[in-house]
């Protein structure tokens, strides 16, 4: 019995190993990492060796499927390193269930090629090994198997449980942690330290402080219309790249020109993970503060209430809605929003196939919702906080359009080449952004109130060839706050309204509460500094 197993275990602990070496970014040597990484790479591999064989009673057959699953995991890690600048991590195994849910925003990076050959190759590979390789209870009796196998499953188990608490402390960078780890150590300790670490309270929100003040406010002053625009992979390319069109968003150029407050904010996201941009702006919670929960927040969101801009409106008297035209059980938002303090959540569900452009509904499309809405008057004052999808990835299925250059890329050659071919599609829907930014614009000077227009990107978009030829973005996207009246409250930016002033996300929702409350709110009481977390 042990040489049927000897064999196949050595065999696959060392392609195992060899696996690592095709990262991107690569892990360190083994040699280099130290004993406790080593052990667990080693752990995991008798652990999830003995499953399978006690599962497949076929130890060559438990070899190909660990092997293949961890080749899904470096090419997924690829993939995530070349769109996304970030390696895989143990929050990311949730979104193999969200590929199968949402393939459209997945599959494509992966490679559709690259997922239809794995699995026909998969599929061939069950059927030889189950008619080639025989059953070890049917050659070693069942007492014998099970002794051995489960043998393999406690000796994995016991050195990941000696070895984990054994490893460095992640410093919550995912790349130089993977690069000081190496794939599987990397994944446990993420793993061990969610599990461990501990939820923010609702304190650390400067909306917990900031509720008792909008609470006093209302019914004291007519308080305008507040519309929030998270624009999917919004920022200004024309600086970046001198081949865009200096007139693309000129729209946007207006309104910053007279915005009250605007400039440049620091997002915790590239690429995709719009959440993290959502979760700062909403909480006002610096990434810090969640610890390595900052990676997914709202997955800790959908357990665990916490203030927000919206519950904050809320107490103050606004009707809250929330307009996201997708699914809402995408990042648990059916959860997370109520959550959040929003009385409505307007979902994919309220609009028709007709206001898609493109892949996704059109931000012309949600720009009339957000005017339907502000043309039902109850009385009461209205938050809308709207998440746009037209320009949202993969951006390669769909086909530049040689009409629209003009306005775009007024230089570029036809055809185009690979590096401007997804750029170009990204700037088509890019001045789709811009046309609905005046459209919401007209639709609150119209309005019976006042009202007040924040917009800011969540992220950069996903374009690694045009980055790859131009150098790329440093990460940062545009924001601003528009008013209809022609006043400044208290804010970063009250003393020189006009002059640009840099933000994180999570200081953008308080500064556009300050700008409908603020004319007496103390700097004080929206001061919430991060706190140090310890991480295991």
């Amino acid at each position: 019995m042990i040489s049927a197993l000897i064999w196949p275990l050595l065999v696959g602990l060392l392609i195992s190993g060899l696996f690592e070496a095709l990262l991107s970014p690569r892990p360190r040597p083994f040699w280099q990492r130290g004993a406790a990484a080593n052990s667990v790479h080693l752990g995991s591999w008798l652990l999830i060796f003995g499953l399978l064989v006690l599962l497949l009673q076929r130890p060559w057959f438990a070899v190909m499927v660990f092997l293949s699953l961890q080749l899904v995991v470096v090419q997924s890690s690829n993939a995530k390193s070349h769109t996304l600048n970030e390696p895989f991590i143990c929050h990311d195994f949730e979104y193999f269930w969200d590929a199968i849910l949402h393939p459209r925003l997945y599959v494509p990076f992966f490679g559709v090629g690259l997922a239809i050959a794995a699995s026909s190759a998969a599929a061939v590979a069950i059927g030889g090994f189950f008619y080639w390789e025989g059953s070890l209870v049917t050659s070693e009796g069942t007492s014998r198997f099970l002794t051995n196998a489960l043998g393999l499953i406690a000796l994995g188990t016991l050195l990941l449980v000696v070895s984990v608490r054994r490893l460095p402390a992640i410093a919550l960078q995912p790349i130089d942690d993977i690069h000081r780890l190496g794939l599987f150590a990397s994944l446990w300790a993420y793993g061990v330290a969610l599990m461990r670490a501990p939820v923010p309270t609702p304190k650390q929100s400067p909306f917990h402080a900031l509720t008792p003040v909008a609470s006093a406010h209302q019914g004291k002053q007519p308080l305008p219309n507040v519309v929030l625009v998270q624009s999917e992979s919004f920022f200004d390319p024309r600086p970046w790249c001198k081949e865009v069109d200096a007139n693309l968003l000129r729209h946007f150029d207006t309104t910053r020109a007279n915005a009250t407050l605007h400039g440049a904010l620091n997002v915790p996201a590239w690429g995709a993970n719009t959440v993290r941009t959502e979760c700062a702006v909403l909480t006002g919670i610096a990434p810090g503060l969640w610890g390595v929960r900052q990676f997914n927040p709202y997955r800790t969101l959908a357990r665990h209430p916490m203030p927000s801009l919206a519950s904050a409106l809320k107490a103050a008297g606004y009707r809250t809605v929330c307009v996201h035209p997708y699914l809402a059980s995408f990042y648990f938002r059916h959860k997370v929003i109520p959550q959040l303090g929003f009385d409505h959540f307007i979902d994919i569900n309220a609009f028709q196939s007709s206001d898609k452009n493109g892949q996704y509904v059109s931000d012309q499309a949600v720009a009339r919702k957000i005017g339907r809405l502000l043309e039902d008057d109850d009385n009461r004052p209205l938050f809308v906080f709207v998440i746009t999808m037209e320009n949202h990835g993969p951006l390669h299925l769909e086909a530049p359009n040689q009409a629209t250059l003009a306005d775009t890329l007024p230089g570029a050659p036809w055809p185009l080449p690979d590096h401007l071919r997804d750029l170009a599609v990204y700037l088509q829907h890019l001045s789709e952004s811009d046309k609905m930014l005046v459209s919401v614009k007209n639709s609150l000077n119209t309005a019976k109130r006042p009202g007040l227009l924040g917009w800011y990107g969540d992220h950069v978009p996903i374009l690694p060839e045009a980055y790859a030829h131009f150098t790329p973005p440093d990460g940062r996207t545009p924001y601003m706050v528009w008013s209809t009246e022609s006043w400044v409250t208290a804010g970063v930016g009250a003393a020189n309204a006009y002059e640009p002033f840099e933000l994180a996300a999570n200081e953008l929702g308080v500064q556009l509460f300050k700008q409908v409350f603020g004319h007496d709110i103390s700097s004080d009481v929206i001061k919430v500094e991060p706190e140090p977390q310890e991480q295991e």
